[in-house]
């Protein structure tokens, strides 16, 4: 029989540290977000936070990585919307459909504030594109597994790297637009890119 692993509690000390943490994270972001990120120095977190500097290095080595800390979780969210979609669905619906379903989700201001703030940030918007080189890593291996292929299936890695392609694309003209929200620019690029190899089939076709 299969022994059940214990799962220990977190304790008085871990829960304080979770609470320090996601208190610094917090204020960090709204003073990001009321100042702007440059305005706003390590000193003015700390301050909010009611932390020490030295205490707030404990937590986060600098602004940006507070601001991508927000983000962390993205990977795995995208991995588990994958891991339920239908296993039969072709791959490209698979991802659409699974990134059509995070965006829904998490269709808050909130979001749209952190994504603008990241966009309109340079020191923060090289470090994200950096992290969509992850994500696209993620999609491919979740894909690959759903699916029982190999994790450096040609077939999965090229439908993450549109996807991604896709994801920015979209988050950008979100973020340009009026109140349509992601998915909605997500879906007419998804449709562009079918029409796309609906023609160069019917090309091919038509050569033959």
């Amino acid at each position: 029989m299969q022994a059940v692993q214990e799962i220990k509690p977190i304790g008085l000390r871990g829960r304080k540290r979770a609470e320090t943490h996601a208190r610094i994270q917090g204020d960090a972001m709204r003073l990001f977000l009321e100042r702007g990120f440059e305005a706003t120095t390590l000193d003015d977190i700390a301050g909010a936070a009611d932390v020490s500097r030295r205490t707030l290095f404990h937590y986060f080595a600098s602004k940006e990585e507070i601001v991508f800390s927000t983000k962390a979780d993205f990977p795995k969210m995208i991995a588990e919307a994958i891991g339920r979609r239908p296993v039969d669905e072709p791959l490209l619906d698979m991802i659409e459909n699974a990134l059509l379903d995070l965006a829904v989700e998490h269709q808050t201001t909130q979001a749209r504030d952190l994504a603008r703030l990241i966009h309109d940030t340079p020191a923060l918007s090289a470090g994200d594109h950096a992290k969509y080189e992850k994500v696209e890593r993620v999609v491919a291996a979740a894909l690959a597994a759903r699916k029982g292929l190999d994790e450096d299936d040609i077939d999965c890695r090229v439908t993450a790297a549109t996807a991604i392609g896709i994801l920015k694309l979209s988050t950008d003209a979100w973020l340009k637009g009026d109140d349509a929200g992601p998915d909605t620019y997500g879906r007419a690029a998804f449709a562009a890119l079918r029409r796309i190899i609906a023609r160069r089939a019917g090309n091919e076709r038509s050569s033959t």
